[in-house]
């Protein structure tokens, strides 16, 4: 039955993500809600499956950001070998950071994501080639495989939804893999993994690359979308909005991550522009009135209430 649901929803995911820029919705901001939708789903991998709270997942979308970009502009990379390095780089970080992270449990892991992450980001304002508060700018989109033109912006759009796709088919498998399972019963109940005979800290590496790795993904395909990498990207405040994302959505839910991110992006397209700074406090307040009403977010509300009437 569960398959069966959650089958009925990825196909009405993907009828979504097809029709939606033929009916009229901008192509561009479809294209930002799908490459955070992916980095909420990712990040939703660690914390709602492993358990694990990282107040640091900007570093990882941040570094693919800018590799991706350097790459693509500088090295004069192919579209899809640019995002590959991005992806690699993200990859590599998550490698290294988790090892020095899963060290610790807690907030004290919460602590060290985010140090190191602050640590990335004070880099990234300093080296020549991300261009400092300004950004690197003027990323071409280029052809991707040389054929197809990401200029074309409808192009571009059905080539982040297929990335999103791809992104998402892997993180479905993996929580519903032996893989995944080892993961739940790890943050359900630690040391009786532990009894069991599980490398509990293999476990938690492997999802926290993983997770890694597809925050990077997002980040470097959001570069080539808005042709532009910044320190927005590798700031901890991007952490908070993919908590924020994840949480609004619903936590340790399949489709809540990529609700929580149309929703977020929604709301900040809409107001940036009219109520500017105070955009942040609104956010702050929709965050409140989830965790204190909605604890499940609001897709883990909707199943439970289909739960309910089923009953």
């Amino acid at each position: 039955m569960r398959l069966t649901r959650n089958h009925a929803g990825f196909a009405a995911l993907v009828v979504i993500g097809v029709v939606a820029p033929l009916a009229g919705v901008y192509p561009t901001f479809l294209m930002k809600c799908w490459c955070f939708a992916l980095f909420a789903c990712a990040f939703n991998l660690l914390i709602g499956y492993a358990g694990l709270l990282s107040f640091g997942h900007a570093a990882f979308f941040g570094a693919a950001a800018y590799l991706a970009g350097y790459a693509i502009k500088v090295w004069g990379l192919a579209p899809e070998l640019g995002i590959l390095v991005g992806t690699t780089t993200a990859t590599g970080l998550g490698y290294v950071i988790g090892s020095l992270a899963i060290r610790r449990a807690g907030i004290y892991f919460a602590m060290v994501t985010l140090a190191l992450a602050q640590m990335l980001y004070f880099l990234w304002l300093q080296v020549r080639f991300t261009g400092g508060e300004d950004g690197l700018q003027g990323v071409p989109r280029g052809m991707l495989f040389g054929v197809l033109d990401l200029a074309d912006n409808m192009n571009l759009y059905y080539v982040v939804f297929a990335i999103f796709l791809f992104g998402f088919f892997i993180i479905y498998r993996t929580i519903n893999s032996p893989f995944g399972q080892v993961l739940k019963a790890i943050r359900e109940n630690e040391p009786r993994a532990i009894s069991l005979g599980y490398d509990v800290d293999k476990y938690k590496l492997l999802a926290f690359v993983l997770s890694a790795a597809l925050s990077g993904l997002a980040g470097a395909t959001k570069t080539v979308v808005f042709q532009l990498a910044s320190l927005t990207d590798a700031h901890w405040h991007m952490s908070g909005e993919v908590v924020l994302m994840t949480l609004v959505g619903g936590l340790g839910t399949v489709f809540g991550p990529v609700v929580g991110a149309f929703i977020v992006v929604s709301i900040e397209d809409q107001l940036a522009d009219k109520v500017g700074s105070w955009v942040q406090v609104i956010m702050g307040v929709i965050f409140v009135v989830c965790v204190l009403a909605f604890r499940r977010g609001i897709a883990g509300e909707l199943v439970a209430l289909a739960r309910r009437i089923a009953r």
